[in-house]
């Protein structure tokens, strides 16, 4: 279930607001002693985040699907960059880090639980059913309310911690995979920046994201790319956009 962008939070009483967290998107399906932690896109995350699958196990009941965010914490606040490392390829590499820099898994729906199949459920009955589930850290149940005064005061004041907004879900809302019935409020930020690059006839090499700290380093990066796209024309269909 996806999250359409809009300006502001939504009035009315038929929202339930909760903090959007920056992290990885993720589902953890339990069956008895099996755990599995997997992606948005249907893949697997386990061998990435080993350190979660005993707390998973204590906390979870023994037949159940949670949706979530898998997060690092760090100073109080959520690292996304230290969130990225923990996607490696080398087994030594992912044990050290997950000792290093362990993660936290934080749910915010609860699809099945035993023979029940909640998808149908409307939000407010599914959120009920989450919240009688008992949880500890690193395993987390995201805070909630319907009080839209409480939920703006949370997108100003969480910001610095690193949460990426606001999420609005319609109290009704039966679970719509792949479908935008979510709201979501996030924050913006204003940077200069300019995209530069080279390559060959048609292709592209290799692109740079530049942040402009002057008007020097401003007026050098637009040459820079002016010579570039004379040389190497941005090939049809490639594009860059805010996701």
């Amino acid at each position: 279930m996806l999250a359409k962008r809009v300006a502001d939070l939504p009035v009315g009483e038929d929202w339930i607001f909760e903090p959007k967290w920056d992290g990885f998107r993720a589902l953890v399906f339990r069956d008895g002693d099996e755990i599995l932690i997997q992606s948005r896109d249907e893949k697997p995350l386990d061998r990435y985040f080993p350190e979660l699958h005993g707390p998973l196990r204590s906390v979870l009941p023994s037949r159940c699907v949670l949706d979530g965010e898998i997060v690092i914490v760090k100073n109080d606040g959520l690292d996304f960059d230290s969130l990225q490392l923990r996607l490696h390829p080398a087994a030594s590499r992912v044990k050290l880090l997950s000792g290093q820099i362990p993660a936290s898994f934080v749910f915010f729906d609860l699809l099945c639980l035993g023979d029940r199949d909640l998808r149908s459920e409307p939000f407010e009955r599914r959120r009920r059913e989450l919240e009688s589930l008992s949880v500890s850290p690193p395993i987390h149940m995201t805070p909630a309310t319907r009080d839209r005064t409480i939920a703006a005061d949370w997108f100003r004041r969480f910001e610095g911690a690193g949460l990426d907004g606001v999420i609005a879900k319609p109290i009704s809302g039966t679970y719509e995979p792949n479908k935008r019935v979510m709201l979501k409020v996030k924050h913006e930020r204003d940077c200069d920046c300019v995209v530069a690059g080279f390559g060959g006839i048609r292709k592209v090499i290799a692109l740079w994201l530049v942040r402009c700290c002057s008007g020097f380093s401003m007026m050098a990066a637009r040459c820079n790319m002016s010579a570039c796209a004379q040389a190497s024309p941005m090939p049809s269909g490639l594009s860059l956009r805010n996701s």
